[in-house]
């Protein structure tokens, strides 16, 4: 009898990269190997969390990211970014923190409960577990974000003293992220 869990994670995995990035994020590359090895899970997608600029917009499209940076970013570093960008449109622009996010598919509901239940213990506030008729779905979401307006009108709307606690607290929390993801990795070696 065909496996079907083992048929759609070969099928997943083989599949190419849909992010813009277009590869994994050097932070949560190992957790995903880790899980990925186990023959009970499989991620879907990962994000090891990531410092966006982009334009405000409904619909989500690639050409609304002018910045997008999967580390820790400088003052001086989002300052020219900031200035670069400006004037590139007339609608409101926002930096974004984006925290971690990873989503591992399961063979069964006590499988997706183990590493549920793993996740919780190494500090991720924000898991569920989504089922369907086809598989479990482990969903994990870290809590570190931040997103607010910083240009309008071609007009940077902070001034430098307000940017510096900006990149200062973004890239504490993207530090906070990149321990969850660790305190993780840690916890499912054993799977």
């Amino acid at each position: 009898m065909r496996d079907h869990f083992l048929f759609r994670k070969e099928n997943q995995l083989k599949k190419g990269d849909k992010s813009i990035k277009k590869s994994w994020d050097k932070k949560i590359s190992n957790l995903c190997s880790f899980i990925n090895r186990s023959a009970d899970y499989y991620t879907t997608s990962s994000c090891s969390g990531r410092v966006l600029i982009l334009i405000d917009d409904e619909i989500k499209k690639d050409d609304l990211f002018l910045f997008c940076s999967h580390d820790t970013v400088s003052f001086e570093y989002l300052k020219s970014e900031m200035e670069r960008i400006k004037s590139k449109t007339n609608r409101m622009i926002y930096f974004r923190l984006d925290p971690c996010i990873l989503h591992i598919a399961c063979r069964s509901l006590e499988k997706a409960q183990k590493i549920h239940d793993l996740a919780k213990d190494a500090g991720w506030k924000r898991c569920g577990i989504i089922g369907t008729k086809k598989r479990f779905v482990v969903e994990l979401n870290a809590t570190q974000k931040l997103e607010m307006p910083i240009i309008n009108k071609s007009k940077i709307l902070i001034n430098d003293s307000f940017l510096e606690i900006l990149v200062e607290e973004s890239n504490k929390k993207l530090n906070d992220s990149w321990e969850l993801i660790k305190r993780l990795e840690k916890a499912v070696t054993n799977i």
